[in-house]
């Protein structure tokens, strides 16, 4: 086990960190997607953000923020950094006044059909050399660790949710969107 495996001085080695190994692996995603992201001003902050509203466009800012796991106020700021640049518009929901609406413009669902592929593309390099067996375990076992973690951390505990995902194997599999 890997809590059993610490070397003298209570340190662990950096490839026994779960946390350190997401960290790499979400720096590669976002780094090789920023690649292709920059050119139309999108950052890695604000690809998650399109990337939901790209699942479901309308939704309310609470939501949004819920689903990402994301506070409130940062929803709020990357918000208005995404309508500046033009790629959302808020409005307040007609049937309750409180609710604020958020939608992608027509430019941001053209941007959808250039950078997903670009995302698939980069999913495709990261599980190369991989079965759809070892993928679909992999999925698994994240989706056990982000639970577990969530138990611990109010501010996830409402975000894990899944949706329906064709496996490549099974077609039973599910997956957080990415």
């Amino acid at each position: 086990m890997i809590g059993e495996q610490r070397p003298a001085g209570n340190c662990w080695a950096f490839d026994d960190s779960l946390g350190y190994l997401a960290r790499l692996i979400f720096r590669s995603f976002s780094r090789l997607r920023e690649q292709h992201t920059r050119e139309y001003g999108i950052s890695s902050g604000q690809w998650a953000f399109l990337r939901q509203l790209w699942c479901e466009d309308g939704i309310s800012q609470r939501e949004l923020s819920r689903r990402l796991a994301m506070r409130d106020a940062t929803t709020a700021v990357t918000l208005r950094t995404l309508e500046r640049a033009g790629l959302v518009r808020r409005d307040v929901n007609r049937r309750d006044r409180r609710e604020i609406l958020v939608h992608l413009t027509p430019h941001a669902k053209f941007l959808e059909k250039l950078l997903l592929p670009r995302t698939a593309e980069i999913q495709a390099l990261a599980i190369r050399n991989l079965s759809d067996t070892e993928v679909d375990t992999l999925r698994l076992l994240l989706l056990h660790v982000i639970d577990n973690l969530a138990c611990a951390d109010p501010e996830l505990q409402d975000s894990r949710r899944t949706v329906p995902h064709p496996s490549r194997s099974t077609g039973a599999a599910t997956s957080r969107p990415g």
